[in-house]
């Protein structure tokens, strides 16, 4: 919703292309739009959310990428709080050991993807729409074009790039925009994720997820016992080690592996179906200090979950810092 009061004056206004719909992108987004500026939204996905993301598989629901949330700072806390009220978001748990260590882990109440479909309300977001270039209008200085692949050029005064950091690096090739080298260099781990329908209850013990729980998967979610999820449907989300080892193996051998490593996650139920998904940029290994990063003149911010934290606050705070950087507020 626009914030209520005075319109801005005409001259305020500023078009802004805005690369990327997930919680990075949509936050910005939101931020200057309530601000009065014209903010378009671009992704190539077929829904807005990035990692936030939430898939079915019969009637089984998979949040297949981010599991949940933990909430430290003012700025999430306030939006979280609006979100309860609102009835997006709830309270999974305390933590996945017996005793908890306090701290609430927030999910979406009709799975993460919901929190992003509820951001992107009232938003200008298009998606399927696969950013191919980011550059300078040509026999001009001022204002970017952003181009599509299907041709469509979109011409801005501003643009904020929330794309993983290799991406946004191609996509401004063409840009003559010089990154930090430590930004350019970061690279990301990647994790492979088996979804499971089972035909009965999964051992995973309560509250329904487990951490780091052996040497392959490094988080282990049943979407049932989590509340999203009509039947046992379980998310085993491969480690760094074991998905870089087993990235490039054939896709029926990767599954194969992952079924027979999780069958003790599986208990006394059978096995009714199953998918494999695969995040190349899923967690950035050395984050960027600060919460975004503005070239010089201004004009251009790379923001995301590379900066100031690879987790959900810190791609909210993010988006927060790369919407003032260009309102200078």
């Amino acid at each position: 919703m626009r914030s209520v009061g005075v319109p801005p004056r005409q001259a305020d206004r500023v078009r802004i292309v805005v690369v990327g719909a997930g919680l990075t992108g949509l936050t910005a987004a939101r931020s200057l739009d309530a601000g009065g500026h014209e903010v378009l939204v671009l992704d190539k996905g077929r829904s807005p959310g990035g990692r936030m993301a939430t898939r079915r598989i019969g009637d089984a629901t998979f949040d297949h990428g981010a599991q949940f949330f933990t909430v430290r700072g003012d700025a999430l806390a306030a939006q979280v709080a609006a979100w309860e009220v609102d009835g997006v978001v709830r309270v999974w748990c305390h933590g996945f050991t017996a005793d908890g260590d306090g701290y609430p882990r927030y999910v979406g109440t009709r799975g993460m993807t919901a929190i992003a479909k509820h951001m992107a309300g009232g938003l200008d977001v298009r998606c399927g729409a696969m950013v191919f270039a980011i550059r300078r209008p040509i026999g001009s200085g001022n204002g970017w074009e952003v181009v599509v692949d299907d041709g469509t050029v979109h011409r801005a005064d501003a643009v904020i790039s929330t794309c993983p950091l290799p991406q946004t690096f191609s996509l401004l090739f063409e840009a003559g925009v010089d990154l930090p080298r430590e930004l350019v260099a970061d690279d990301y781990d990647r994790t492979i994720a088996l979804l499971a329908v089972l035909d009965g209850p999964s051992a995973v013990p309560p509250p329904g997820g487990a951490q780091q729980p052996d040497g392959i998967f490094s988080f282990v979610a049943d979407n049932s016992v989590k509340g999203i999820s009509a039947v046992p449907a379980v998310t085993l989300h491969a480690g760094p080690a074991w998905s870089l080892e087993h990235w490039d193996a054939p896709r029926p051998a990767v599954h194969d592996a992952l079924i027979a490593a999780a069958a003790p996650w599986f208990g006394t139920a059978r096995l009714v179906d199953s998918q494999v998904k695969r995040w190349r940029f899923a967690t950035p290994r050395s984050p960027w200090p600060e919460p975004c990063w503005v070239a010089p003149d201004g004009s251009l911010v790379v923001a995301g979950d590379a900066f100031a934290g690879p987790k959900v606050e810190g791609a909210y705070n993010s988006g927060l810092a790369a919407a003032a950087a260009l309102t200078h507020s």
